[in-house]
């Protein structure tokens, strides 16, 4: 019984045997390592005070554990962190769920032109950020946003719409249309039908484009400076280049903001990073 037990418990899990594999475990253990390199120079760095950082001792471990520059670090960036969350939050829920409209309707309602729609569509994905940067302030400030965190969350929504569309509608297409037929049966509408069948079927993508338009509005630099002006509403990544002094730069504060301003992402893929690879999937087999 002992013997089964083990046998049970490994089961899912077992050393390596053959040459070959550990091959393979050494190789990613090497590239697990190299890719945590960045990060424990940052959070070492940080943790040191400002006379302690320095190329020859970035490699060197803190003197003493008194917090660095991860203190001054936070109280620098808390008000840009809170504006980040403040734009992030409502701009990736309102692409996602745009986004799942769209590829609802592109996927299931085929209509006159909706190909050609959808291909001028996702050809938005494909300009680059600085050939639209003139018309777009002049189009915010017609429209009285430009400066404000909503104007970003604006911008940011209708330049997530080509991914998000494309995402939904890869993975709409793979909902057998006999669901939708049996709906229309029954009396339902088209957005009942979205409502009561094809939004419950559509969480794993909706973990995709949440994790995916979360990291690239939370990194974007471009737009933030662009359309917010006023250092006290600029998102968290513009606070993070202003940390840096004109004449002098303290190295350890620079580090910790760094750190802190990448928690965030880093979190939602350590939890939520197995579902981001199973709605991956779901889509690439289903779309």
């Amino acid at each position: 019984m002992a013997a089964q037990s083990r046998t049970r418990r490994n089961a899912g899990w077992s050393l390596p045997r053959k040459p070959a594999e550990w091959g393979i475990w050494l190789i990613l253990a090497f590239m697990f390592l190299f890719y945590l390199l960045p990060v424990y120079v940052m959070v070492n760095n940080g943790l040191k005070e400002a006379q302690g950082v320095s190329l020859s001792t970035m490699w060197n471990l803190p003197a003493t554990l008194s917090g660095g520059g991860f203190q001054e670090a936070w109280e620098r960036l808390r008000p840009n962190m809170f504006n980040s969350l403040l734009m992030v939050i409502p701009a990736t829920i309102i692409s996602a769920f745009i986004g799942a409209i769209n590829g609802y309707l592109l996927a299931k309602w085929k209509f006159r032109g909706s190909d050609i729609l959808f291909t001028i569509m996702l050809f938005g994905f494909f300009i680059p950020y600085q050939a639209i940067l003139i018309p777009l302030v002049t189009f915010l400030q017609w429209i009285k946003v430009y400066g404000t965190l909503w104007g970003l969350i604006l911008v940011h929504v209708v330049y997530g719409l080509p991914i998000t569309t494309l995402i939904f509608r890869n993975y709409f297409a793979g909902v057998p249309t006999e669901l939708l037929e049996a709906a229309r049966v029954d009396g339902a509408g088209l957005m009942t039908t979205f409502t009561r069948i094809m939004l419950p079927l559509s969480i794993p993508a909706f973990v995709v484009v949440g994790i995916f338009q979360f990291t690239n509005i939370w990194n974007d630099f471009l737009f933030g400076v662009t359309v917010v002006p006023n250092p006290a509403a600029q998102p968290v990544t513009i606070a993070l280049n202003n940390l840096s002094g004109s004449f002098s730069v303290d190295w350890n504060v620079v580090m910790a903001g760094a750190v802190i301003a990448a928690l965030p992402t880093a979190l939602i893929y350590i939890f939520l990073g197995r579902f981001f690879i199973q709605g991956l999937l779901a889509g690439s087999v289903k779309g």
